[in-house]
């Protein structure tokens, strides 16, 4: 092959590669991908027994905060219960209200009217007679233990084994207290009881171990305990807030 021919074939090749080089399609910058940020990263886990939202009163309303405190639904409502099932709507005859029942939601209360809510604050639902349902009995299941007074003192027994007040071995707690109230929860052998000691109140478990100081002027009889494993106190007997069974404040 002449020199010639060699420079044409030379210039023929890098044509080529140049006409290449511009048609090549240029590279389109890759979106990162956008993150959705969960209901759970908002709702922070401090303590596993504990709803993730707990009602919080301010200034004279109630709205919802986390685990740490923070306000997730701000206070509005005259009335805000914790995050649980409500039996009527889940029986609702209209079927497509009976998810606003489940335990996703709850009950608020403003101006008089009620509400169920989300876990974001959203009013999705407004109560009306004509949607709600009958509940679905459940069998009742019976308390182990019950209070007993002697001498004018509260203690607690063993129902199915109490006979003779004689007898103090026969006692699960000795009477000794000025009040006790054992709070409705899922456990029955292991129940939460309200005490009264000095004039303050705390909380016991069957054991007569304290499980909250009597430190305090008031503890609600209430389904707190039931509902979010917590506890609905007061120091003055008119501002009330919750603790949990660590004594630790919401």
């Amino acid at each position: 092959m002449g020199l010639k021919k060699i420079i044409q074939v030379l210039s023929v090749l890098v044509s080529v590669v140049v006409f290449s080089q511009k048609s090549a399609p240029k590279k389109v910058p890759v979106k990162k991908k956008e993150v959705t940020v969960k209901q759970s990263d908002a709702l922070p886990v401090v303590n596993q027994s504990l709803p993730l939202l707990i009602p919080k009163k301010k200034n004279g309303n109630f709205g919802y905060i986390n685990q740490k405190g923070k306000f997730i639904i701000q206070p509005e409502y005259h009335i805000a219960v914790f995050f649980y099932e409500d039996c009527n709507l889940l029986n609702s005859p209209n079927e497509k209200l009976r998810k606003f029942g489940t335990a996703e939601y709850a009950t608020v209360e403003k101006d008089e009217i009620s509400y169920r809510v989300d876990k974001k604050g959203n009013r999705v639902y407004r109560f009306k007679k004509e949607d709600l349902g009958k509940c679905v009995h459940k069998e009742y299941i019976q308390q182990l233990y019950q209070a007993y007074v002697l001498n004018g003192f509260y203690g607690i027994i063993e129902k199915a084994t109490f006979r003779d007040p004689a007898d103090y071995r026969q006692f699960q707690i000795y009477p000794q207290y000025e009040y006790l109230f054992i709070l409705e929860g899922d456990d029955v052998s292991n129940p939460m009881i309200v005490a009264s000691k000095n004039n303050m109140f705390g909380v016991i478990d069957v054991h007569n171990r304290i499980i909250i100081p009597f430190e305090y002027s008031d503890i609600k009889r209430n389904f707190s305990w039931k509902l979010g494993k917590m506890f609905d106190v007061s120091k003055d007997g008119k501002n009330y807030y919750y603790v949990d069974s660590n004594n630790d404040t919401y």
